[in-house]
């Protein structure tokens, strides 16, 4: 349940919005003056601060400024009935995330409250991303083209210039992104990733800039959008060349003007973003073919970083493999296994086509399968795909072949294609560590008929 702290000096007031709150399922504390409130804050963080401008002991904008000094990702709403313009400014420069008007609109305050919400939401999720991918200096693998990578990250980084990742799926572009929102100067603020091919065309538009109550049919009250959410920070449009004509007119517009408004909107909303894209495709062939538009593209390709996949830098196989079983022992209490030698050969004669999301998986898998044991070639065969090896297949397969499924002479022919296909979906989606756009390329079928089959055979992504 949220927590909303409340400062107002006026009792009737604190006890009015504190109801109001209430109502909505938020648990509501209360604070006299400035002083009351930073004390309230260290003795618990509440999710959202509600704080009255003009109070005695100590005002409004002297306990925002030690707030947001000593709590940086708490959201703090202003109020006042008497505030000028200078005030409002002040405010906004200090950090507050809104600044609203007494006497108090109800619903304002439920839509700002929100609002902040979301936000603390967001800068949460940003700080969990960021540990659990790690920084650039985290970035495992000494080959020559991880230090490459490395070095490029930590020039890049503190500059506000557009990256564009581009990469295999799985090679870890949103790792490269991490760093480089941890390795800035807008490390304090939210890192908010998109991922385009998750978002339904009809929506792209509320996603990124948010929509008005009312905007359409389903808009029941004010959205902010990603770009919003990501003010001050970093945004992540990962999978951007999936986004369609007119999402990229309009993210063009955005990234030429810093400008745009929410869907069903008048009020022209800047934003300080800077953005991060990725993609798994060459996006100069699809300029080519017309698909994806020439001056988008040479927005967002201002410093170009490509990672290789996992078959081209081989010799961090060994350092890989240890941060994995590393994680997995400190994270979720398994004994890892050890590799022999010819475990790591065998390994090195795979073809990787999930590149390192596929190996993070595999490397749990034996974590589970053989817990504390010593492993050699032929425990790592079972647990490898019957197809993708170097050589006899180049880069790998389309997808990793399912196992095959023995004939027991008692199920149906339909029991038995359904059993089929699950266990080849849920290896394209291994591979493709969840991702449903890679796995249906890897199919060689659309998403929407991946989305059927999924539901129809009752996977869970």
């Amino acid at each position: 349940m949220p927590e909303i702290l409340v400062v107002d000096d006026e009792a009737n007031i604190r006890r009015m919005v504190g109801r109001l709150l209430e109502t909505e399922g938020h648990r509501v504390r209360e604070a006299a003056h400035g002083a009351a409130a930073l004390a309230a804050v260290a003795e618990e963080e509440p999710d959202v601060v509600l704080l009255d401008l003009a109070m005695p002991e100590m005002d409004g904008l002297t306990a925002l400024r030690s707030l947001r000094e000593g709590r940086p990702d708490l959201p703090v709403v202003m109020m006042s009935g008497r505030a000028t313009l200078a005030d409002a400014v002040q405010a906004t420069k200090l950090g507050a995330f809104h600044f609203i008007e007494k006497p108090l609109n109800p619903e304002a305050v439920l839509l700002t409250v929100r609002g902040a919400l979301e936000l603390r939401r967001a800068r949460e999720l940003s700080r969990a991303l960021v540990a659990e991918l790690g920084t650039g200096h985290d970035m495992v693998g000494s080959s020559e083209a991880m230090r490459r990578t490395r070095e490029l990250i930590r020039r890049v980084a503190p500059t506000p210039a557009r990256v564009l990742v581009t990469g295999e799926s799985g090679t870890g572009k949103e790792l490269v992104a991490a760093a480089l929102h941890a390795l800035s100067p807008r490390a304090a603020g939210p890192f908010v990733r998109v991922n385009s091919a998750a978002i339904p065309r009809d929506l792209v538009e509320s996603e990124m800039f948010g929509h008005e109550k009312g905007a359409f049919t389903g808009a029941t009250d004010r959205r902010r959008g990603r770009f919003e959410l990501a003010d001050g920070g970093t945004l992540f449009l990962d999978e951007v060349a999936e986004l369609g004509a007119e999402a990229q007119a309009k993210l063009l517009r955005v990234l030429e003007s810093g400008e745009f408004q929410r869907v069903g909107g008048q009020e022209t909303i800047r934003v300080d973003v800077r953005v991060v894209a990725a993609t798994n495709r060459d996006l100069e062939a699809e300029v080519a073919a017309g698909r994806f538009r020439e001056d988008l593209y040479y927005r967002l390709n201002v410093i170009p970083i490509h990672l290789p996949p996992l078959r081209d830098r081989l010799s961090d196989l060994p350092e890989l493999v240890a941060h994995f079983f590393g994680r997995l022992q400190s994270r979720h209490g398994l004994v890892p296994p050890s590799l022999r030698p010819d475990a790591l050969d065998r390994l090195a004669a795979y073809g990787w086509p999930g590149n390192i999301r596929e190996l993070a998986n595999l490397c749990e898998r034996l974590a589970i399968l053989y817990p504390g044991r010593e492993l050699g070639a032929a425990e790592v065969a079972r647990v490898l795909p019957t197809a993708g090896e170097r050589g006899a297949a180049g880069a790998g397969p389309a997808v990793a072949v399912a196992p095959a499924l023995p004939a027991t002479g008692e199920e149906s022919l339909a029991d038995a294609l359904d059993a089929y296909e699950r266990r080849l979906i849920e290896a394209a989606l291994e591979a493709a560590g969840g991702n449903i756009a890679e796995a249906a390329r890897r199919l060689r079928t659309d998403r929407p008929n991946l989305y059927r089959r999924m539901r129809r055979l009752g996977i869970d992504r």
